[in-house]
């Protein structure tokens, strides 16, 4: 599973609107040089977030974007799901018949749990917090997360080596 670049994007614009005070209305193109993320695309973003009502636009002089919910009550998966819809790592996870094995295979608790755990993680993490986290960091840049996140155990990506233990920047 890999979050798709809108995903990451928008979470890129919710940090940033959640860093600043309440109230306060960015207007794109400041939105697109402070995450580095190009109009076009961070437009299509933007339209997603407001029909989630995650934020909210406003036209005219002092327009732009803004904040709909308090940052401490926005999480993670909230940004995630209004890019990319439900969690899902797989099929046999969704509601009603949607895998004939499911009741009998060995691997459907393991995907369960696994799903479980991104939830919870991605849950978690608020936007406040985050928000936070990003102004106390003093060299921090929203590039800082472009280096891969390897988990204990998993095989490298081109290596066939596994990794030693989890690294998370």
């Amino acid at each position: 599973m890999q979050i798709t670049r809108a995903s990451d994007y928008a979470v890129r614009v919710m940090i940033h609107l959640a860093g600043l005070p309440p109230g306060s209305t960015v207007r794109q193109s400041q939105l697109s040089q402070a995450t580095d993320v190009s109009g076009h695309f961070l437009s299509k973003v933007l339209q997603r977030l407001v029909r989630s009502r995650l934020i909210r636009s406003q036209r005219g002089s002092g327009g732009g974007f803004a904040l709909a919910v308090p940052a401490a009550g926005v999480s993670l998966l909230d940004v995630v799901q209004a890019i990319e819809g439900p969690v899902r790592l797989n099929q046999c996870l969704m509601e009603g018949p949607s895998c004939e094995r499911k009741s009998w295979c060995p691997a459907h608790q393991v995907w369960a749990e696994a799903q479980a755990a991104v939830v919870n993680v991605l849950g978690a993490a608020s936007m406040a917090s985050l928000a936070s986290q990003a102004k106390s960091d003093s060299g921090a840049s929203y590039r800082s997360h472009e280096e891969p996140v390897w988990i204990s155990g998993v095989p490298r990506k081109g290596s066939g080596k596994r990794t030693p233990r989890t690294h998370v920047r």
